[in-house]
């Protein structure tokens, strides 16, 4: 089994195991609460992906050696892909629902808008682009992108899902070019909202239509990376 165990490590997650004494020195409060999944941090979700692929690679799994002998480490390595997905699909999921919540904001009522309804809105599209839009990253972010760190959750999503795939495989291409527009629909949206005067019935026309274009955008970017996992 040893001689086995490089085979699926090679395939997986870059991110380590931490050791028992490690684990031991970071406990987890007993009643610390979940966080709710529409603030999923960019860091939270990429720890959670990786931690599953990971898990899903120990090689005590019985069925480790058998998927091994039968089909072949891609295969099985695909499939460990597919059980994964929730994880890996976990951000996109928070970022529809932020943009549902900004949506909902501008479409719940016909006046009595304010400055803090502006900045409420402005977050909520921030904390949706998962630092794939360079001018609404913080300064840390900005300093780890400079350094050669992918911040960007949806490109590690999309690195993810389409691992195992050629560089040319036409389902990579196309989960790459949906996520070009995303980020292009994100930056677009981000940028009007800078700009409106929230309590103008027509600004808030604008940006309720930019909000709408952008879920479409996130939708089919949800279905590239379905279709690199086979899913």
């Amino acid at each position: 089994m040893a001689s086995l165990i490089p085979i699926a490590i090679s395939f997986s997650s870059t991110a380590k195991p931490r050791s028992p004494s490690t684990a031991q020195n970071h406990r987890v409060a007993p009643h610390a609460p979940p966080s709710p999944p529409h603030i999923l941090s960019r860091r939270d979700a990429a720890i959670l992906s990786s931690a599953s692929l990971l898990f899903s690679l120990s090689p005590s799994d019985p069925a480790f050696a058998f998927s091994l002998g039968i089909s072949g480490p891609k295969e099985w390595l695909k499939e460990q892909k597919k059980k994964s997905s929730r994880f890996l699909l976990a951000p996109i999921d928070a970022s529809r629902e932020s943009l549902r919540s900004a949506y909902r904001l501008l479409t719940s009522r016909d006046s009595d808008f304010t400055d803090s309804d502006l900045e409420e809105l402005q977050r909520l599209l921030k904390s949706s682009g998962r630092d794939c839009v360079p001018e609404d990253r913080n300064s840390l972010v900005d300093f780890q992108s400079k350094t050669g760190v992918e911040v960007c959750t949806f490109k590690l999503v999309v690195k993810n899902a389409a691992s195992l795939l050629d560089s040319k495989d036409p389902l990579k291409l196309a989960a790459e070019n949906t996520l070009d527009d995303l980020v292009r629909s994100f930056s677009s949206l981000n940028g009007l909202a800078n700009g409106i005067d929230i309590k103008l019935p027509s600004d808030r026309a604008k940006i309720a239509d930019a909000l709408a274009e952008t879920i479409s955008h996130l939708d089919k970017f949800e279905k590239g990376v379905k279709d690199c996992l086979e899913i």
